[in-house]
């Protein structure tokens, strides 16, 4: 059984395979966290969603943990 990282809303990960956009990064900011995730590509800034079974297929790691204030 695979680990599966935990994870915040602000958090920047890294997923498995870049984003098809200009830059091809596969750096991403979670911007919402529920039955569904959303994050955003910080290459072009375009946003994506899918559900957190996908997306925990598709996570490599987390890069960047939120800052807590």
């Amino acid at each position: 059984m695979a680990l599966i990282p935990s994870y915040d809303l602000f958090d920047i990960v890294e997923m498995k395979k870049a984003h098809p956009c200009a830059s091809r990064s596969k750096n991403f900011q979670i911007i919402r966290v529920g039955a569904d995730i959303k994050i955003k590509c910080l290459g072009c800034g375009n946003v994506i969603m899918m559900d957190r079974d996908s997306f925990n297929k598709r996570i490599k790691k987390v890069i960047e943990k939120r800052q807590e204030k």
